[in-house]
């Protein structure tokens, strides 16, 4: 229970502002024998609520819009908005790869209703640990 604890603690922070990494407690347990369902549901279901608190620091910023020193000035917003308007959902899709924390807080400022900001960065989050699965079933056998 612990090595799934760890493993959905680094799967939680690797989604969030702090710099971490869930590959490689999830591929290390992988090769110790623990079966890739588990795995994939544990780092999915930690990595998910990491995106969220992400999604809310994102929202929180959005409070400080009309602030003189908020860094972003209004017509950079309206662009941003424009475009979030038109590829920012879509965009949640790829919200596991590097950088995808900034399109997960972008759609917490962009205030991207929360059910379907959590369908889409299931979708991603859980299909990238399968394919990591997939690898290390290749590579191990387990």
């Amino acid at each position: 229970m612990i090595a799934l604890s760890g493993l959905f603690l680094a799967a939680l922070l690797a989604a969030t502002p702090v710099p971490f990494n869930s590959e490689v407690p999830f591929i290390a347990l992988q090769a110790a024998g623990w079966p890739a369902l588990t795995l994939v549901a544990v780092a999915s279901v930690g990595n998910v609520l990491g995106s969220c608190v992400t999604y809310a620091l994102g929202r929180g910023l959005g409070g400080w819009r009309d602030h003189p020193r908020f860094p972003i000035r209004p017509v950079q917003m309206a662009r941003a908005e424009a475009w979030f308007r038109r590829w920012g959902l879509w965009s949640l899709l790829l919200s596991w790869a590097p950088g995808g924390d900034v399109l997960v807080a972008v759609a917490g400022l962009m205030r991207v209703p929360l059910p379907i900001f959590l369908v889409l960065v299931t979708v991603a989050k859980t299909a990238r640990y399968a394919a990591l699965a997939w690898a290390g079933t290749a590579a191990f056998g387990s």
